[in-house]
């Protein structure tokens, strides 16, 4: 399925209150499409549909939030269900809930990185699995966020790294069971992205894992909703935003002993810094 004409869809965007989701859906709102955002928090979804308001070029249009955690296999049933009763089913739906904690392994607690792979995998899986029977009557998209960092594993990003190789996978797998119903599925795979989730974490983020990240420009959200946005018009698998990400992925795949080579030359360059540790 491609998309060309958003006039009248319905989108669900989980992790849409704030970042590449709010961006996604204020996109989606410019072209007349009604959204469903879901959040843990009701204060940033409340200022985010005013947000997505204002993008609208319909009064038809419905801007519309639900409370979710999308770890939480029995509320998401409940609320995505209560969603389709009210709204309607989905046409497009955009898993964009995720969370980051980028430490050494070491310091990463077993809790932590649980709370990592139950967000960005099973809230992936969770979303999918109770919204599927309506995606194949609508011949749906989904699409669902990873990571450059699902494709390339860094310095002080093992449980990250873990939840977004594992969401690239699963995604890879189930675009090819989902062809048969017409219902596509791709994968966004940003660099790191001007959010408040990217603000978090750089206070806590080694500085070997600064030193690797800061070669690489900061995407704007905007500016990855829009190359997604372009990229569905063709219906393609991976879609990566910009194009030093596109030239990470290629040296990871073609040349990996060079990526890793330039990896460790950026942490030895780190601890040889007087101030190190």
């Amino acid at each position: 399925m491609r998309m060309r004409n958003y006039d009248g869809l319905i989108a669900y965007i989980t992790g849409g209150s704030s970042g590449i989701g709010l961006a996604i859906a204020k996109l989606l709102a410019s072209k007349g499409s009604h959204v469903v955002i879901f959040s843990r928090q009701i204060d940033a979804l409340e200022s985010a549909v005013n947000n997505i308001k204002s993008c609208c070029i319909s009064e038809k249009q419905r801007i519309l939030f639900r409370v979710l955690d999308v770890s939480k296999r029995e509320m998401v049933q409940k609320i995505l269900l209560d969603a389709v009763n009210a709204y309607g089913p989905p046409d497009i739906l955009i898993n964009s809930a995720g969370i980051s904690y980028p430490q050494e392994f070491v310091n990463i607690p077993f809790g932590k990185f649980n709370e990592i792979i139950q967000v960005n995998l099973y809230g992936t899986w969770n979303t999918i699995d109770i919204l599927l029977p309506y995606l194949k009557v609508k011949k749906g998209y989904i699409v669902n966020v990873s990571s450059i960092a699902g494709l390339v594993g860094v310095f002080g990003m093992t449980a990250y790294s873990a939840s977004k190789y594992a969401v690239i996978g699963f995604s890879e797998a189930l675009r090819s069971e989902l062809k048969r119903y017409d219902i596509t599925v791709s994968v966004l795979c940003p660099p790191d992205v001007r959010t408040p989730m990217l603000e978090k974490a750089n206070k806590i983020k080694p500085q070997e894992a600064k030193a690797i990240s800061a070669a690489a420009a900061i995407m704007e959200p905007e500016d990855v909703a829009k190359m997604l946005i372009k990229t569905m018009d063709k219906g393609d698998f991976l879609i990566i935003p910009n194009a030093s990400g596109k030239f990470t992925n290629i040296m990871k795949r073609f040349f990996p002993w060079l990526a890793e080579w330039v990896i460790d030359r950026k942490i030895k360059g780190v601890r040889k810094q007087d101030n190190y540790r």
